[in-house]
């Protein structure tokens, strides 16, 4: 038996704001709303979910309400790749476009990723581009 790695849960003071921020950035769909609670996932995964076995379907992105505000680095984060074939920088742009912040946690000069923040400060990872 194994885990299936159903979803990361976000915490946010306005989750219907930032989910729609990551559906935007992803490419991503609403599958579930309330007040307290938004679920995202791949505009492919509910077609997976019929065809694949439970434990290979990929998850999703739930956001939810909380009232507090984040404070500190992130323990945990997402690294994106773009491939090969797209263009890094206009991708960074994009997402800045969007609302995110390049910011320096301590990378090295010269990283071959960029780090930022989502809208509420959150930090991911563009990595450099890649094939696979």
């Amino acid at each position: 038996m194994s885990l299936r790695w159903y979803s990361t849960v976000v915490e946010s003071t306005d989750a219907r704001r930032l989910a729609g921020w990551w559906a935007e950035a992803l490419g991503w769909d609403h599958v579930y709303e309330s007040d307290d609670e938004v679920v995202i996932v791949p505009p492919w995964a509910r077609e997976l979910t019929e065809q694949l076995e439970f434990h290979r379907v990929p998850p999703g992105m739930v956001f939810v309400r909380v009232e507090h505000e984040k404070s500190g680095k992130n323990r945990l984060h997402w690294d994106f790749a773009p491939h090969t074939s797209d263009d890094r920088d206009a991708e960074i742009e994009r997402l800045v476009g969007l609302g995110a912040t390049v910011i320096d946690v301590g990378q090295p000069d010269g990283a071959s990723w960029t780090v930022l923040a989502d809208p509420d400060g959150n930090e991911f990872c563009v990595l450099s581009a890649r094939e696979q």
